[in-house]
């Protein structure tokens, strides 16, 4: 497969006009990768070098047709007909519940995902990387005051939601594990926590500290929107290891500092078991596994925004 630089890839990604995608796709970009964005709409920055074409993922053939087109206009210039890209990063999905009817969500997630990693894969493209979400650890989203099995949440936790938002996610997980086996690929199925944008921090973490129960279901746990395309270049960057579970979160417990995470955990849910030693700080839905097999290394700690 071609690359635009000896480093850099071309890459399709899709919903890179969401919350995070408006802040992963600068970041590639800034890492030398050459990106179109697969959206409904237009990516918000007219200034950013990235070409935006309406594609909807739920119909396959306009998925095996956008893998296979120009990244912008001067494709027509540039040489031969383009072939499928390097990587195929795919964000594009109804972003939670209450959207649109439940089992207009459901359909819509799991057809998308399962058209866009079917076609990359029959093109021949072997890094993949999809979003799947926290929600899938049951809290998020569950009908009142639900549990957590265990602390902390990693990518072992026996996942059991009751919503469909977090259901589509599951099923998009194990699509991917499906097609990395048949097609001996790498698919990186990125569990995203709760994700921050830079003016977020001042608007909505002091409410964050003074209320944890509030934060409950996200865990004490976020994403950094320009972390997340760290964690996306770092994925990139690693091949060989098929199909893997990466939870995509920052390093630390959004809570004050006079209590551990384990102190304020065993407060907070009392009588939920822990699985291993806990970190003074370190954040309930953990990042261990991306920072020991990816090398991810936190930038956007809340804590330096307050």
């Amino acid at each position: 497969m071609s690359s635009t630089t000896q480093s850099g890839k071309r890459i399709v990604f899709t919903g890179g006009s969401g919350k995070a995608g408006r802040h992963v796709i600068p970041y590639l970009l800034a890492k030398g990768h050459k990106v179109l964005n697969l959206d409904l709409l237009p990516f918000p920055d007219p200034a950013a070098a990235v070409y935006t074409l309406k594609t909807d993922l739920t119909d396959s053939g306009q998925v095996f047709n956008a893998l296979t087109s120009h990244f912008d206009m001067r494709g027509y210039e540039a040489g031969p007909v383009p072939g499928p890209p390097d990587v195929v990063i795919h964000f594009a999905a109804y972003a939670r519940n209450m959207l649109v009817p439940d089992s207009e969500l459901f359909q819509a997630n799991v057809r998308s995902t399962y058209n866009v990693v079917e076609a990359a894969s029959k093109l021949g493209v072997k890094k993949i990387i999809i979003a799947s979400s926290e929600t899938v650890y049951g809290v998020c989203f569950a009908q009142g005051d639900a549990q957590y099995h265990s602390f902390p949440l990693d990518e072992e936790y026996d996942v059991d939601p009751e919503d469909s938002y977090a259901l589509s996610k599951i099923c998009g997980e194990k699509t991917a594990r499906t097609f990395a086996r048949r097609f001996k690929s790498d698919i990186y199925a990125l569990r995203i926590g709760n994700v921050i944008e830079p003016h977020e921090y001042a608007r909505d973490f002091p409410a964050f500290i003074e209320d944890p129960a509030s934060r409950k279901r996200n865990a004490w746990s976020y994403i950094d929107a320009r972390d997340l395309g760290q964690i996306c270049d770092l994925a990139i960057g690693k091949s060989g290891l098929g199909f893997q579970v990466f939870n995509a979160t920052n390093d630390t417990i959004t809570i004050k500092d006079n209590l551990t995470t384990k102190e304020f955990l065993e407060k907070e849910c009392p009588g939920t078991k822990f699985t291993r030693e806990m970190g003074a700080n370190e954040a309930p839905l953990s990042n261990r596994k991306i920072r020991e097999v990816l090398g991810y290394k936190d930038v956007h700690d809340w804590r330096k925004y307050l």
